[in-house]
């Protein structure tokens, strides 16, 4: 028997095992804090295939944050200018349910949404889902993975016919040429980063291509930075077809026989030839010619991307644009190739699985597709037609919505809108519109507990059992290793009892989240994500398993249990290896598109590109890493990279705080100056919001303007203009004090 319990990390998408302790164990002293608090021990699981044995900074401190202003009870007010006062949870429920039946039967279903989380485990997924497309029939839920891997979601299923990343870790080790774009591997997802440069440091030969219009740690392990132009990441890949196209360095049998739509992509590509593409994307011909050629001459290709080429009003046209890279040369469905999207959430892959966006169903099934609709709803046992349709209201519609009248309950979970959301006064001013908020966190206060009605304290990671499925489609079991403080719930426990409460007792008689997820898996039957054959009992005892894995029509017995339980021998590492994809026709699709550029271009009046992004240390909106020490010191206040050129013209020195100021809004913060950004260009991080610094709230300055087909705001890119305010810069220390409730 060990100490340990094995998890999984509850942070990024890398999906990082972790074994944890309690503070005090036999015959060892008490682990604790700096203040002395006793804390979980955590380490790295050795034995998860994903990270085997790394950890970041962010899962080695994440058990410090386990106590630290923790929302304890559910608490009501009537409106927003009162305090909160502590109810019971039967209160807290009665309230709701309440109130969902008078907008339910007043203003129509239509007017009850809810926004979720890549926090939730796939059981809190799945139960919400359960609860509004199909009991309320609303398919009004929504999830912060809208603005993060909406844009990828979106591109795999135009080009393959079905989501769902089709490669795997281990191709970091096996690919001859890494081709990165939109994502700063090393801060963001730091252990795929370690495999890959570990790898890429033993193997000369392996060429790492890295484009960003910063010099990030990425960018420094790189054999080729191409610093583009924000905005330009569709001329850059065309230009690059269009030499594999000029130097007849392409597959024509498999484009033949496997890809569909060839001509009219060589119709576009044939538009970008070098000299125009290093105009528009601002570097050499030499360096385009040499990424063109790392790519032909590589045998195994393996692209990466995330939040930089999701971020866009153009983002799915970018994720389609870098599968046609892979489609005309044959990368994909083998070892070391194909396109890889960087997950940004722990279980942003597992909401997708649940159907955890305003337009999806569980089992990667499509709320507009009549037959999908009518297997969820026979699976369910609800009459033909509940399930609406329509997809429902994005992120963004819920907050436009909130606006015009149109939203009478808006439920938000495991997620901090109020820092997050783009053209954040207009979400603020529209948050304080809401008829009736309801907020379920673990943390009190967060910036949008300012805007709610209600408070329900929920249960964290380590608090609750549940599941979460990373960025190569590896499911693990998170168990729960100590009690949730006081009052607070599993968020799938509180919307399954809203539920009954609602009158739907029959459709969430679940036991426990092993239940849950038991049906859930079965729901995924036959379908891209099949994980049939997966349950809570297999992942406690085999560990970690990759989808697909369907159940085998005769199961298999355990020889080390008496339960019975279905084996499958061979987890698929890899999608498409049969070259068959999931369109009608069974070939992929090549996606034909003309760069259009940013949403919001620089001009004389706001002649800067504000691009944004994360930090090694800091998760989100800090709801988390702020209460921990260790990264408040490593990352203690926000700021502006701006290039040594442009600061000299506007007279800003290191260190000098700059305005900064979009056509929606202005915000502060101290200069970096450095050459790390590309001229023109400047880069601050996301998250600092209201509780954490001063007027730095970087999406004051951010638009909503989105891509068509994923719906994903164009978070990475808008003009601003900058002046210098003052020479001293002081710095505020915003730590929290402990929460009552």
């Amino acid at each position: 028997m060990t100490d340990f319990t094995k998890t999984l990390c509850p942070y990024c998408g890398v999906g990082c095992g972790l074994e944890v302790s309690p503070p005090a164990q036999l015959n060892k002293a008490t682990n604790r804090d700096s203040q002395g608090n006793p804390i979980w021990r955590v380490r790295g699981d050795k034995s998860h295939p994903s990270s085997q044995g790394m950890v970041c900074v962010k899962g080695a401190t994440i058990a410090e944050s386990l106590d630290k202003n923790r929302l304890h009870y559910p608490m009501v007010r009537d409106s927003l200018d009162q305090e909160f006062r502590r109810v019971s949870w039967d209160e807290a429920f009665d309230l709701i349910t309440k109130r969902i039946q008078t907008v339910r039967f007043t203003q129509g279903t239509e007017t009850i949404c809810m926004y979720g989380s890549g926090q939730f485990q796939t059981e809190d997924y799945y139960t919400a889902q359960k609860l509004l497309k199909g009991c309320l029939g609303t398919n009004n839920f929504d999830a912060n993975s809208r603005l993060c891997m909406s844009s990828a979601v979106a591109g795999y299923i135009q080009s393959f016919g079905a989501d769902g990343p089709p490669c795997c870790y281990e191709d970091l080790e096996l690919t001859d040429c890494a081709f990165l774009i939109g994502t700063n591997t090393a801060e963001c997802h730091p252990i795929v980063f370690n495999r890959l440069e570990k790898y890429h440091r033993k193997n000369r030969k392996v060429k790492m291509i890295v484009v960003d219009p910063r010099r990030t740690p990425t960018a420094e392990a790189a054999d080729l930075h191409l610093a583009i132009r924000p905005g330009t990441d569709i001329d850059l890949l065309n230009g690059i077809a269009h030499l594999l196209m000029r130097w007849k360095l392409i597959d024509v049998g498999f484009i033949d026989d496997c890809t569909s739509n060839f001509s009219a992509y060589t119709e576009v590509i044939r538009h970008y030839p070098p000299e125009v593409v290093a105009h528009q994307c601002g570097i050499s011909i030499e360096d385009l010619e040499t990424a063109a050629r790392y790519w032909s001459q590589s045998k195994r290709v393996l692209s990466l991307w995330s939040m930089g080429v999701n971020q866009s009003s153009e983002g799915t046209a970018k994720v389609r644009t870098i599968i046609n890279l892979h489609l005309m040369t044959g990368q994909i469905g083998k070892p070391g190739a194909g396109p890889f999207s960087l997950t940004g959430q722990p279980n942003a892959m597992g909401g997708r699985e649940a159907g955890g966006l305003a337009h999806l169903l569980p089992g990667y099934r499509l709320v507009k597709n009549d037959q999908h609709r009518a297997e969820v709803e026979n699976f369910w046992g609800l009459k033909p037609g509940q399930i609406s349709p329509n997809p429902g209201l994005t992120a963004w519609d819920m907050i436009t919505g909130l606006e015009t009248g149109h939203v009478g309950v808006l439920w938000i979970a495991a997620t901090n809108p109020a820092v997050s959301m783009p053209d954040l006064e207009r979400t603020k001013k529209a948050l304080l519109r809401s008829p009736f908020t309801i907020y379920q966190d673990a943390y009190y206060p967060t910036e949008t507990a300012a805007y709610a009605h209600v408070l329900l304290p929920a249960a964290q990671w380590g608090e609750k059992t549940g599941v979460m499925t990373n960025s190569e489609r590896r499911v693990t079991l998170c168990p729960a290793f100590r009690q949730p403080p006081r009052e607070a719930k599993a968020d799938w426990e509180i919307f399954a009892e809203v539920g009954r409460r609602l009158g739907f007792a029959d459709k969430f008689a679940f036991a426990n989240s092993a239940q849950v997820y038991a049906e859930f898996a079965q729901l995924t039957k036959n379908r891209p994500c099949d994980m049939s054959g997966i349950s809570h009992e297999q992942l406690q005892k085999q560990g970690p398993i990759q989808w697909p894995h369907p159940a085998l029509v005769n199961g298999e017995k355990s020889s080390s249990s008496s339960t019975p339980y279905t084996l499958h021998p061979t987890p698929a590492k890899r999608l498409y290896t049969d070259l068959h994809f999931h369109t009608s026709d069974g070939r992929a699709r090549f996606g034909a598109y003309y760069s259009k550029g940013l949403a919001e271009p620089p001009d004389p009046n706001y002649p800067f590109v504000l691009t944004t992004g994360r930090l090694y240390g800091h998760w989100h909106t800090q709801t988390r890493t702020g209460r921990i020490e260790k990264i408040r010191s490593m990352h203690p206040e926000p700021f502006m990279e701006i290039h040594p050129r442009d600061a000299a013209k506007l007279g800003i020195t290191d260190n000098q705080l700059i305005e900064a100021r979009s056509r929606r809004g202005q915000a502060y913060f101290p200069a970096k100056v450095t050459k790390a950004i590309a001229p023109g260009t400047v880069f601050v991080p996301m998250h600092w919001g209201a509780l954490w610094a001063n007027e730095a709230e970087v999406n004051a300055l951010t638009h909503p303007e989105a891509c068509p087909d994923s719906l994903q705001p164009e978070l990475k890119a808008c003009a601003v203009q900058l002046a210098p305010v003052s020479l001293e810069v002081t710095s505020k220390n915003y730590q929290l004090q402990s929460s009552q409730w």
